[in-house]
């Protein structure tokens, strides 16, 4: 099966343009120093962004999400929401797309005097990097969904704050490549005190009973679309509760689902060789993905 970031080739990717402090390169001639914070310590924040039909779709929560993970790190942007909000719309203006787009903004801490950790020894204003490609969500993954696996690694607090977007990825790439050993294609973590969290690259909702559980929202990524299907779900009168949840009770649910920025929502069909929903998509489920397909085009 197909993992939750798959999608549609596009051959117009090759010939994008990337920006970079303010400038553009060409996909093979952008770079940044290897002195960059971002390379040397995954020291920074980022946001994943989708265009659709000429909109940003949730963009004032997503840019919300990297000013206050910027604020957390003790990291200056030294651009206001304004100019970065700007800069998105001239890169996108620049690569003549207007739909089936998805935008990763990167803010790291900018370039050092030498490999070091301390902020002190940033010699630069941030680097502010946005990478737009044509990416379309592969059908497949929306319709048939995907398989689970319970890892190892924990989504803890004992390194880093779980909820920022940060730059540092290792943890959700230690329970990927868990996933990935065991034959699934995603992670299902559990927090510290041993409750279900998230996947690693995606947020996590049970069904039971007609009601969507997901976790507190303590040790996972605050994620703008597992928001916004929260938001959805209680304007459509069905009860969503976050909440304290083992992994019995997810062997238990009617239904299962995850949530990101890129496809939206997809049906989970299996967890740890258990079936899920008949190994379809469940009837709960559909209802969700065209509430949150709906939205969308509302936005736009």
């Amino acid at each position: 099966m197909a993992s939750t970031h798959d999608y549609v080739k596009d051959i117009r990717n090759e010939n994008i343009k990337i920006y970079i402090n303010g400038k553009y390169y060409h996909r093979s001639k952008a770079k940044v120093s290897v002195f960059d914070s971002g390379f040397l310590l995954g020291d920074g924040v980022w946001e994943g962004i989708r265009l659709h039909n000429n909109k940003l779709i949730h963009l004032d929560s997503h840019i919300d999400r990297l000013f206050d993970g910027a604020k957390s790190i003790a990291m200056e942007i030294q651009m206001s929401r304004e100019e970065i909000i700007n800069a998105i719309w001239a890169t996108l203006k620049e690569n003549k797309m207007k739909s089936d787009t998805h935008i990763r903004l990167i803010v790291s801490r900018g370039i050092k005097s030498t490999p070091y950790q301390h902020p002190k020894v940033t010699i630069s204003p941030p680097t502010i990097v946005i990478i737009p490609e044509y990416k379309r969500p592969n059908k497949e993954v929306i319709d048939k969904g995907i398989r689970l696996v319970l890892v190892q690694t924990r989504r803890d607090s004992a390194v880093q704050d779980p909820k920022i977007n940060s730059l540092s990825k290792m943890n959700c790439i230690s329970a990927c490549i868990e996933a990935d050993r065991l034959g699934a294609e995603e992670g299902l973590m559990l927090d510290p005190h041993g409750f279900v969290s998230t996947c690693n690259s995606t947020n996590f909702f049970i069904v039971v009973n007609n009601e969507i559980w997901t976790s507190t929202g303590e040790y996972c990524l605050n994620g703008v679309t597992r928001g916004s299907i929260i938001s959805l779900c209680k304007g459509n009168n069905i009860n969503v509760i976050e909440k304290n949840f083992l992994i019995e009770d997810v062997y238990n649910a009617d239904e299962a689902f995850v949530t990101g920025t890129f496809a939206g929502v997809i049906p989970v069909v299996e967890i740890d060789g258990k079936i899920m929903s008949k190994g379809s998509k469940g009837r709960l489920t559909k209802e969700i993905q065209d509430w949150y397909i709906n939205d969308i085009k509302n936005l736009a």
